[in-house]
């Protein structure tokens, strides 16, 4: 029950000068950046560019924290115990914050009560790479080549449970073929086996693949998205090659822990949003093969709830089991 007397109100005052009397003052110390990937990947790339926008912004080193493993189980479960006081943010991606919760049997938060959202940050598009020695050169000579010898071709991942694992187990679910899957613990191990040969195929994001494109060591098969790349556009997208194919890409949001206080989170929000609007971050983002999409709190907090069911059903028509 709601307490409307005196000393009720009295107490409701006093948190919101506390909470007024935080924000004045925070930040009073450096900020974490937990990143469920380790460095290299394009989940890195992009925490480490707007961590340092908010360094700029807040006047405090804003350190990144880098912990990979278990499709972002294990920076999640770390973001979700930190002390409630704006000084750890969550670098949330689908894998962690949609599909672990439905694939892993024991997650140890749950996402809709333990995060606060803060704004969604860019929106990816998945490319399908090889090596530019490897036969083939589009989703249909792969998938002929799978058919050919089923099981001889492997592809990496992120990890199990990750939005490229989904997107290949989808490939695989409406072509019909027989590619074995290796995961990583993110994108940097995965493309070292990429470029070393020991693995065929590899699905990710453009930011952090992009580099090898452009020094012609891998070619893209595919665009795992609705609609074509800007950065690529005479590369088919997989829907083009496999009628039904629905697959489209993955997005990065900022989150903190649910009791943060409200004023911190606005802030946080304005200073990541008004980056993201910025020029010069747009261009290095855009360049990247990332595309900013900002969002107030209540619209990241609508996106999230609306999108994890999504990434549910892409689960279930996968086949992948709980483990």
């Amino acid at each position: 029950m709601l307490d409307f007397t005196g000393r009720g109100l009295m107490a409701a005052a006093g948190l919101l000068v506390v909470s007024a009397a935080c924000a004045q003052s925070y930040p009073s110390r450096p900020l974490r950046i937990i990143v469920p990937y380790p460095p290299g990947a394009a989940t890195d790339f992009t925490a480490r560019l707007l961590g340092q926008r908010l360094a700029d912004a807040l006047g405090q080193p804003v350190v990144v924290d880098n912990r990979g493993g278990a499709g972002g189980v294990i920076a999640a479960e770390l973001a979700a115990r930190a002390t409630a006081d704006g000084y750890t943010l969550f670098f949330g991606t689908p894998a962690s914050l949609c599909v672990s919760p439905v694939v892993q049997r024991k997650v140890a938060y749950d996402t809709l009560r333990d995060f606060a959202p803060i704004s969604r940050l860019v929106v990816n598009a998945q490319i399908m790479v090889a090596l530019a020695t490897f036969p083939a050169s589009t989703v249909k000579d792969l998938i002929a080549a799978a058919r050919a010898k089923p099981g001889a071709l492997i592809y990496a991942s992120v990890g199990v449970g990750s939005p490229q694992h989904l997107g290949m187990e989808l490939l695989k679910a409406r072509a019909q073929v027989d590619i074995l899957h290796v995961p990583y613990k993110g994108g940097g191990p995965a493309m070292t086996d990429v470029l070393a040969g020991r693995v065929q195929v590899y699905m990710g994001s453009i930011p952090g693949i992009l580099p090898f494109i452009r020094d012609g060591r891998l070619k893209i098969l595919g665009v795992a998205g609705l609609t074509r790349s800007s950065l690529f556009p005479n590369v088919p997208t997989v829907a083009e090659s496999i009628p039904g194919y629905e697959f489209v890409g993955t997005w990065y949001g900022m989150l903190t822990q649910a009791k943060v206080a409200p004023t911190v989170i606005t802030r946080i929000n304005t200073l990541l949003n008004a980056a993201l609007k910025s020029e010069d971050t747009r261009k290095i983002l855009l360049s990247q093969g990332s595309d900013p999409q900002p969002t107030s709190v209540e619209e990241f907090g609508a996106f999230i709830r609306s999108d994890c069911p999504n990434w549910a059903r892409a689960v279930k028509l996968a086949g992948i089991k709980p483990e």
